[in-house]
């Protein structure tokens, strides 16, 4: 399960792997964050653990300078961090595109959650495309994904790769080259 997939929306042909809800197109904000698993909160709580000694009861100690993020619909941790982290909300990451697809003609393509909430993506086709040698032809998209366990910082950057899955959202961060899904 190297796509780490845990649910996903997308308009137009199926992703590679088969997965996630196809939508028609136009959909509103609020069927995509259904839709691609995005309608849950990120909750944050004080780091505890419980200290033993052979003759004693537990003692509950904090962990200061540091945030457990859970999920508030699974009550899943996510991961710990320090108090400085700002979280980005599932929801926010769709909302980045509300503007984008009213005015400037932009419209979803894919959306969804991996590693069980640990990163989150949306991906938007811009409306541009090209085609190459051999009449291959590849579409431009702006993609806005975010991780709560420190493996990447909140990004939003145009690329040509169409997100499915994590190891196309690797290929899309990286800037490797590829057109395709399927890379």
């Amino acid at each position: 399960m190297a796509h780490l997939l845990e649910k996903m929306a997308y308009v137009g042909r199926t992703p590679w792997h088969g997965l996630g809800n196809r939508l028609a197109r136009q959909q509103p904000i609020e069927v995509w964050t259904e839709q691609a698993g995005l309608d849950w909160h990120i909750r944050e709580s004080q780091v505890r653990f419980v200290h033993n000694e052979r003759d004693r009861l537990g003692e509950i100690l904090s962990f200061d300078g540091q945030k457990v993020l859970y999920r508030s619909d699974t009550r899943a941790p996510l991961s710990v961090v320090s108090k400085r982290y700002q979280v980005v909300q599932p929801r926010e990451i769709l909302e980045f595109y509300r503007d984008l697809t009213e005015v400037s003609g932009f419209e979803l393509e894919t959306a969804g959650v991996l590693k069980g909430g640990r990163k989150i993506w949306a991906l938007a086709r811009t409306g541009q495309s090209g085609v190459l040698k051999g009449n291959d032809q590849t579409n431009a998209y702006v993609l806005l994904a975010t991780a709560c366990d420190g493996t990447m910082a909140t990004t939003a950057q145009f690329t040509s790769v169409r997100v499915v899955c994590n190891n196309t959202l690797a290929v899309a961060l990286t800037g490797a080259a590829g057109s395709d899904e399927r890379r």
